[in-house]
């Protein structure tokens, strides 16, 4: 085991929690406006529903229940030609995003759809009542009875994200992950590791918390 050096670590976790946050916010704002108009365009197509069209309804349901269960890791080692392509390389926090987007927004979709189909019916059925559009239904009846519940879902989608991040580091995307393995495990050096591990548990707790707050807001409006 080797001696702990706070002044070579302090300075790398202190990147390492810039490139881990830099992983995070890109791909939970990207992840969040496609899963979410992807959830709508899920919610909205089912047989039954304001535009319901079993093609798309078929399409997006199949994509997603193909995607859904394939492990993080995979996909970041199968969409490396892709970032390679985007990026001009497959290693940095940047990189790391485009598999982050990929997992997080079908499972934004899934919450999302999820959330929608739980508001009253009744809702739905007296704005169509009154001559409202579908898309006016939509969005100022349904959305906004299911912002609360789908805040919850965002949170825990976001929480996930930190999570995988250490994977993705690991992977050659840096951040808090690389810095645990890389300079941590591989060195043995566990004090290094334990401390990495706090600062996860640390983010995870913050993302939460936030998550709880704008919940909360939402639900009293």
């Amino acid at each position: 085991m080797r001696d702990f050096d706070p002044d070579a670590f302090f300075p790398r976790l202190r990147d390492a929690i810039a490139e881990t946050g830099l992983m995070v916010t890109v791909a939970f704002a990207g992840a969040a406006v496609i899963g979410v108009l992807l959830g709508l365009l899920l919610y909205a197509s089912r047989p039954g529903n304001l535009l319901q069209n079993r093609f798309v309804f078929g399409v997006l349901n199949f994509v997603i229940n193909v995607i859904r269960p394939i492990p993080f890791l995979i996909v970041a080692i199968a969409v490396i030609p892709l970032t390679r392509v985007i990026f001009g390389t497959g290693l940095g926090p940047l990189p790391q995003t485009i598999p982050l987007i990929i997992v997080a927004c079908v499972a934004i979709a899934r919450v999302s759809e999820s959330n929608l189909v739980a508001v009253s019916p009744g809702s739905i059925e007296a704005g169509a009542a009154m001559g409202a559009s579908p898309a006016r239904v939509l969005f100022s009846i349904v959305v906004p009875e299911a912002l609360g519940p789908l805040t919850l879902g965002l949170t825990y989608i976001l929480v996930a994200l930190v999570d995988a991040t250490a994977v993705a580091g690991v992977l050659g995307g840096r951040g808090l992950g690389s810095l645990a393995m890389n300079y941590g495990y591989q060195r043995f050096d566990w004090i290094s590791v334990a401390i990495v591990v706090l600062v996860l548990i640390a983010l995870v707790q913050a993302a939460q918390f936030l998550g709880n707050a704008v919940a909360r807001k939402v639900m009293h409006r």
